[in-house]
This record gives C-alpha cells, structure tokens and sequence, in this order.
C-alpha cells in the first residue's frame, strides 16, 4: 500500500517536473513571463492525484489514464509555443551550439557540475546558447520517456494483469519510437516555415499522442476466462478492431497523409522519407486486409 501512495506520488510529481521546465522554456523563449499562467494547466492533474489517492488508493483505470492524458494537456501546449516560435523564427537564429556530439554533452555536464561550485569559473557550453531545436528535441523525447516509465511505475488497476501491462508497455515504446521520428523529421523537411503545415503536422502530433492515456489495445481475453470460448472470441475481436483504428485514424493513416503531402506538395523527397511512408502505407494496407478477415470470417 506504501509502495503504490509513493509510486503514484512521484510519478505524477515528475509530469508537473517536467511541464514545468517546458514552461519555464517558453517563458524564456517568450521573454514573457506571463506564459507562468501555463502553469494553470498543472491543477487538474494535482486535483486528479488527490482524488485517486483518497479513493482509489493510488491505483489506476483499467481502460483509461486520466494522470497521462493531464500531463500531456500541461505540456503539449509549451511544446507547441516552442515548435512555432522556432519554425517562424529560423531565418533570424544565430550560431548555436548543437548536442549532436560527446564532446559537446560533456561541456553541458561540466557547465552543470561547476555552476554547484560559486568558487569555480563555469566551463563547458551554456544553456543559453544550445540550439533551439536541441532543447524542443529534448523535451519531446523525455515526454516519451517518462509516458513509458510514468505507465509503468503507475499503480495499475486489480484488472489489468502485468502480462497486460508488459504488453501496453511494449505497445508504447514502439508507437513512441514512431511518433518521435514523425516530428522530428517531418518538421525539418518544411523548408519553407509554411505555417499551415507546421499546425497541420502539430496537430497530427497531438492527435496520435491520444494513444497513450488508452489501454484498450491490451484488454483481449487473458488466461482467466480462456474457458469461456464466446467471451475470449469477443475480447479479442475489441482488441483487434481498437488496433486497427489506431493505426488507421490515430497513426500511421494520418502520418501516411502527411509524408505524402510533404512529397507532394512541398516537393521534399529523400530516402528516410519514402522508407516511413511506404512502411505507413504497408501498416494501413494490413490493416485493411485484417478488417476484411475478421468480417469474412464473421459471416461465414
């Protein structure tokens, strides 16, 4: 009972860590600081802790997260402040320092480890001075990150089992490896800053980010109720047709629209680009193809 009151506390106090430092980014960026009002955000996922902890004792939904999906509402709006500001702001970016080398981490280290250190000049490369794009990076992965390890260290509900949860777990590091390769690539082939595509691709982004507060592609029939033959068939078959609205109208279907609009429209092709397109394509196809099985094999 302990164990699961500070697992449920520190998870969630590791999403309002990190929103934080989303919001302390945009304010930053901004030189605003009325964007601190983002911070707002923050109360229904405190209110959210307080109610699952009093009645629920810390444990989680079988179906649905509410602390992910109020997390992702806290920060996906820095993270959209931060893409726009920098997608409209390419063009006036000075030299920068990128985090695309060893030595380059070690200098940030050394710059952390000697500012703990007043007697000591500061070494290494300042934070004000790495690259916008290094810092919007950053946030997206460690939001992945921390959705896996948040899911995984959240007490789960008495009905999901931990093969159900080791298979949600599995199921989220790939959608995440997906997602990350979306964004990080599809917005540095928009040459152009063309603002519409830039919310277009943000907002397919957020849409697919709906994944992870949901658990329904988990909850086909376990080893307890293989006995009932009809309810196993029917649990499976949620399970199946949630898959298949994933990757049709949550992912790879939308992702496969973008990338083709990219090559089409914005005339931007090279190799990575058609590989992730072409996988996208195979995904929906086999999709399609499954949904024609499941139906055939129902009317026969």
């Amino acid at each position: 009972m302990f164990f699961k009151f500070i697992c449920a506390v520190v998870t969630r106090s590791l999403f309002i860590l990190i929103s934080l430092i989303g919001v302390w980014r945009v304010v930053w960026v901004k030189d605003n600081g009325l964007y601190w009002f983002l911070t707002i955000l923050y109360l229904p996922l405190v209110a959210e802790m307080i109610v699952t902890l009093r009645r629920r004792r810390g444990n989680d939904y079988k179906w649905f997260s509410p602390a992910i999906l109020l997390f992702l509402i806290s920060i996906i709006p820095s993270i959209w402040i931060l893409e726009l500001h920098h997608q409209e702001n390419k063009s006036a970016i000075s030299r920068c320092e990128k985090l695309d080398s060893a030595e380059n981490i070690k200098s940030l280290f050394r710059l952390w480890k000697n500012s703990t250190n007043a007697s000591e000049p500061p070494e290494g490369i300042p934070l004000s001075s790495v690259c916008a794009n290094a810092w919007i990076l950053a946030l997206h992965q460690i939001l992945l990150i921390l959705l896996i390890l948040g899911k995984w260290l959240l007490p789960a509900a008495g009905e999901l089992s931990r093969d159900q949860l080791s298979q949600l777990l599995l199921i989220f590091v790939g959608t995440a490896a997906d997602i990350l390769e979306f964004t990080s690539e599809t917005l540095s082939d928009i040459k152009d800053s063309s603002p519409a595509m830039v919310y277009i691709i943000l907002a397919v982004w957020t849409w697919s980010m709906l994944q992870f507060p949901l658990h329904f592609s988990v909850m086909g029939a376990s080893s307890d109720n293989l006995a009932e033959p009809a309810h196993s068939r029917l649990s499976h078959l949620r399970t199946d047709i949630w898959s298949m609205v994933e990757a049709l109208f949550i992912q790879d279907g939308p992702f496969l629209v973008v990338r083709l609009t990219v090559m089409i429209y914005f005339d931007v092709v090279h190799q990575m680009l058609i590989f992730f397109a072409i996988k996208n394509f195979l995904v929906v196809i086999l999709n399609i193809y499954r949904l024609s099985v499941l139906i055939c094999d129902k009317t026969s």
